[in-house]
């Protein structure tokens, strides 16, 4: 992918939240790279300080943690026009607990923090575009995500994965899936055998 056509696609992600103007703009490029991943490449490494986030023009990236007998738990999946990145640890400049990986071979706009931060504090409309982000992304996702894994049976919490990314179920390798839903592979295995069985009864 071109720079150019991921900056465009850098742009108009960041409309649909909040339009930002054209003077914010030009300022904020300056403060973007793109960078080109293969598959399975680290993004951002826990344990290390981060200093910019970035956004997926193509392919698509997962943020796990790894607990302290090296298990590792998938927390989010970033595809096509989301953002990776570490806020936690960028915010309180402080190494992160989130390892950022691509599943597949990835072109993502690494965004310098530091001058997103300065356009923050004097562009307005930057702000309104950070605002409508955390409170869709942060706010409301993290909610929904933490009754999700305390209420929900593990099927009802894979129907929804399903409902809520269509487009990553046939991305994703299926132990990443189970991971992310808190399941056993082989659970995950059970529920997609037990849905397609249901599926077929209804047909």
């Amino acid at each position: 992918m071109q720079v150019e056509s991921a900056l465009e696609l850098l742009k108009t992600s960041f409309d649909s939240y909040s339009p930002i103007t054209e003077s914010t703009w030009r300022q904020l490029k300056t403060g973007c790279q793109l960078r080109h991943f293969k598959k399975n490449e680290m993004v951002y490494q826990a344990g290390v300080i981060p200093n910019s986030f970035a956004f997926v023009a193509s392919g698509l990236v997962r943020c796990y943690v790894t607990n302290e007998k090296g298990q590792e738990y998938n927390k989010n999946f970033f595809d096509e026009g989301m953002y990776p990145g570490s806020m936690a640890a960028l915010l309180t400049n402080t190494p992160s607990y989130l390892t950022f990986e691509t599943i597949e071979d990835s072109s993502l706009i690494e965004i310098n923090f530091k001058t997103f931060r300065e356009l923050l504090n004097k562009n307005p409309d930057l702000m309104l575009f950070q605002i409508a982000y955390l409170e869709k992304n942060w706010l409301l996702a993290k909610d929904a995500r933490e009754i999700e894994i305390v209420q929900e049976l593990a099927s009802e919490r894979y129907l929804k994965f399903q409902h809520n990314f269509p487009g990553l179920v046939d991305r994703l390798p299926q132990y990443h899936i189970a991971s992310h839903l808190g399941i056993t592979p082989t659970q995950l295995s059970r529920i997609r055998k037990s849905q397609n069985a249901d599926n077929r009864e209804k047909g």
